[in-house]
């Protein structure tokens, strides 16, 4: 067959991925589409992929996305005639220690949160689903029925099928050789059989992903690793519909199939395949069995199931999976060039993850934004940093070892590390700084006492800096404390046309006097809020933006995505030319004062502006505006005096008790003074009058903005979710996110975040409370409120005001 000269859309890789988002862009969105495939259909890793379904994630968004792949292979047989294999087995997860017990009953929490019915079950109840095994360590296992298993040949060929009964076009055997690009966009695909001018180019090409987007100049961190599993003869006694099983502590996985079993596992140990580039004709191919490093895997399951012992293995399969740096898919635009979307890297869970993945990526091509909040999957969480093939290969085999360990909260990664720090690195460690790890960056969390051990103990309950956090806060609250903001993203914005394309992109209004800083959310079309940082107007041309750390390469993009291509604005990333020091307590100003000959007067210097000062010499931009509810300044460095100044400001804050504070305190303290924390608090999802930010949208203004249609739509209508904060008297609870909040008795929604507030002594979580008929005072002021933490309700009482100084007053003093 010819190829066509010309399609709408170029899909590359006809795995499971590339064919349903295929499916899915001709059914839903009549997509002039073409799929082209270098082998033949599933000939990467699909065919060999073990087939598990499960649904629940950590994120609301993602466990939407695999429920739907759950309805979509339910019913894809009867539009296509081809079956797909699924069977609704459901999974039981086991759990052999409190730790892990634990885990799981918040694991159960989360599941109801999100509208999924897991249950707890006792030894004795598995034993009964599943006589062969052995449950003498079990202290208990979750089970969810709609989970189960499908055949990842079978969904492929069927989704193929459907996107050529939607209008797809199909091609194998044609091989991607590179991209005709201008202005940094995608004009055409050049293969191995001719050129495709494309409007838009869809990567799904699995392992070869990295390759393909090397070809545009994009990045996608991927790395391919060994993964064995082992099939089964016949095991009597075994149900042809036994309940999948995922037996964590023992890093083992099991599922029915013909009889026998399938059993595979993530060892501590993985084997990377090669940091280079993987063979283009590596079609329907493994590696040779190796036993010796699989004896793990066997030992653990024999134990687990000793029928396994006596049963025969008719076939071991050692495929390369493509793993990611985090553990997480990736979908989404990509930042280096307009028109590439990715949907790659799917950790072994591309058949779990396939028919929603397709559904959202191919919306998400269409529109140019995505449908929901997929930032945990977003390609722009990323940065130049994994752009580095060790550095990648060492933190994916990390994460690839920690598949199946107890997710400890505030657990840190700790390969590649310091990969990136601050000029004060050294000096915080000789404060004995704990610290944690963003993008690459080294951030102190905490400080440990002296005579104390600085690292982190991590447990399911309080963890070993509780106290040492509790210090830090009060002494903010109470004196002065100066923190290490250094990672934060910083760009400028300038030209001609700097405010215009600010008018479009912020809700808020940046139209303000030189000298002036706004905090502003920028919308998508949806109104949903896709970022949220401050603008700091320099000169009449000329924007100081800064947006937090991990979301440098996202905000970059959404900013320049979205300037208009006719005007004369041109945005530069200036992360590395300036440290950040944060000065923030009642004290602030006393130690300012004493370093610099400039007017830090409230007067002089009030809230919510922006000065260039002389700190021990140097030029400093000081932003008055703070995240932990004080009076205090980010002061923004180059970053070679960074140190200087740092030195500086210790020396005159001696008489004021200064000292470095971390980023634990940072969350507890902007927790009291309700900031909202993008990524948790505030999403794509959810728009400013939901989250309580209406003040910061221009409504009222005469200007147009992206997402204003969306906002004055629902203008003056009752809200049907509204962000609450809630406290919980009882100290030994942990609140982390993904509680279930209840109002007399039923489900209202789940928490976004939570924490400890050590000047309020409480546990506060951040949540939105839902009602189709409106959440208004009313609804908040005469429900009986509580949490369900760990599977165990307590009592909690709902808050619309700041815990703390809910006036502004210590900020603006």
């Amino acid at each position: 067959m010819t190829l066509p000269s010309h399609a709408q859309i170029v899909v590359i890789g006809g795995g499971i991925i590339g064919c349903s988002t295929a499916y899915h862009l001709a059914r839903d969105h009549k997509a002039d589409v073409v799929i082209l495939e270098q082998g033949r259909l599933t000939s990467g890793s699909t065919w060999h992929a073990a087939g598990l379904v499960g649904q629940l994630r950590s994120s609301a968004s993602i466990t939407r996305v695999l429920k739907y792949s759950v309805d979509l292979y339910k019913r894809l047989d009867a539009e296509t005639g081809l079956a797909t294999g699924w069977k609704m087995t459901g999974c039981l997860r086991l759990a052999t220690n409190q730790d892990r017990w634990t885990e799981f009953r918040r694991l159960a929490t989360t599941a109801r949160s999100f509208g999924m019915d897991m249950e707890l079950l006792s030894p004795a109840e598995v034993k009964r689903m599943w006589p062969l095994m052995e449950v003498g360590d079990l202290v208990g296992a979750s089970w969810l029925p709609t989970d189960g298993q499908a055949s990842p040949s079978d969904i492929t060929q069927s989704l193929a099928k459907g996107a050529r009964m939607h209008g797809a076009r199909l091609f194998e055997g044609v091989r991607v050789t590179g991209f005709a690009m201008k202005d940094g966009r995608i004009t055409a695909v050049k293969t191995t059989r001719g050129d495709i001018a494309c409007e838009k180019v869809v990567n799904c090409a699995g392992q070869w992903a990295r390759q393909v987007g090397a070809m545009a100049g994009i990045n996608v961190p991927l790395q391919p690793v060994k993964h064995q599993y082992i099939i089964t003869e016949r095991i009597d006694g075994l149900a042809t519909d036994a309940p999948t099983i995922r037996d964590p502590d023992r890093r083992t996985y099991f599922k029915e199939e013909v009889g026998g079993l399938v059993m595979g596992g993530y060892e501590p140990d993985p084997q990377a395949w090669t940091t280079g580039d993987v063979p283009d004709d590596w079609e329907f191919r493994l590696f040779d069995d190796d036993f010796d490093h699989f004896e793990q895997h066997m030992t653990q399951a024999i134990e687990r199931i000793p029928a396994l012992a006596q049963a025969g293995v008719k076939q071991m399969i050692n495929g390369p999976e493509s793993f990611t740096p985090d553990g997480n898919f990736i979908l989404g635009s990509a930042p280096e060039c307009a028109n590439m979307f990715v949907g790659a890297g799917f950790n072994a869970f591309g058949i779990a993850s396939g028919g929603g993945a397709g559904w959202v990526l191919a919306q998400w091509v269409v529109d140019g934004e995505a449908p929901l909040d997929l930032w945990v999957v977003d390609l722009r969480r990323f940065s130049n940093l994994h752009r580095d093939r060790q550095w990648v290969a060492d933190r994916t085999l990390e994460a690839y070892g920690k598949h199946y360990t107890i997710a400890f909260p505030h657990e840190e990664y700790v390969s590649g590390r310091p990969a990136i720090v601050s000029p004060l690195y050294e000096k915080l460690k000789g404060h004995n700084a704990v610290f944690g790890s963003k993008l690459g960056w080294e951030r102190p969390n905490w400080f440990a006492p002296p005579g104390t051990e600085a690292r982190d103990v991590y447990a399911m309950g309080r963890q070993n800096w509780f106290d040492a956090v509790g210090e830090e806060h009060r002494h903010v609250r109470e004196k002065v404390g100066i923190f290490d903001q250094s990672s934060f993203a910083k760009y400028e914005l300038s030209g001609p046309d700097a405010q215009k394309a600010l008018d479009w992109i912020c809700a808020n209004d940046t139209g303000k006097a030189v000298g002036r800083l706004t905090y502003t959310q920028l919308l998508n079309t949806r109104g949903g809020i896709e970022a949220d940082l401050t603008v700091a107007r320099l000169a009449e041309e000329r924007f100081y933006i800064v947006t937090g750390t991990g979301f440098r390469t996202h905000d970059l993009a959404w900013i320049r995505d979205h300037i208009e291509p006719s005007l004369d604005a041109a945005l530069v990333d200036v992360t590395e030319d300036f440290g950040t020091l944060s000065l923030m307590g009642p004290s602030a100003r006393h130690v300012l004062e004493a370093v610099t000959d400039a007017d830090v007067s409230n007067a002089a210097f009030p809230f919510s502006h922006v000065r260039e000062i002389a700190i021990a010499g140097h030029r400093v931009r000081a932003l008055r505006v703070t995240y932990v509810g004080e009076l205090g300044w980010e002061l923004h460095v180059p970053i070679a005096a960074t140190g200087d100044v740092f030195d500086a400001l210790m020396e005159a804050g001696r008489p004021h008790g200064i000292r470095p504070v971390g980023y634990r305190a940072l969350e507890s303290l902007r927790l009291e003074k309700g900031y909202r924390a993008w990524g948790s608090d505030i999403t794509p999802n959810d728009t400013p009058h939901e989250a309580g930010l209406g003040w910061a949208v221009k409504l009222r203004k005469n200007t147009d903005f992206i997402g204003r249609r969306a906002l004055e739509a629902i203008n003056g209508a009752p809200l049907k979710k509204r962000l609450a904060a809630f406290t919980v008297d009882e100290p030994d609870i942990v609140l982390l996110g993904r509680e279930t909040i209840l109002r007399n008795g039923e489900p209202v929604g789940y928490l976004t975040s939570g924490g400890y507030g050590y000047t309020v002594g409480k546990n506060i979580g951040y949540g939105y409370v839902r009602n189709a008929d409106g959440v208004s005072d009313d609804f908040l002021a005469t429900g009986d409120f509580e949490l369900v933490v760990a599977m165990e309700r307590t009592p909690a009482t709902v808050h619309m005001e700041p815990l703390y100084d809910a006036v502004g007053a210590k900020v603006k003093s």
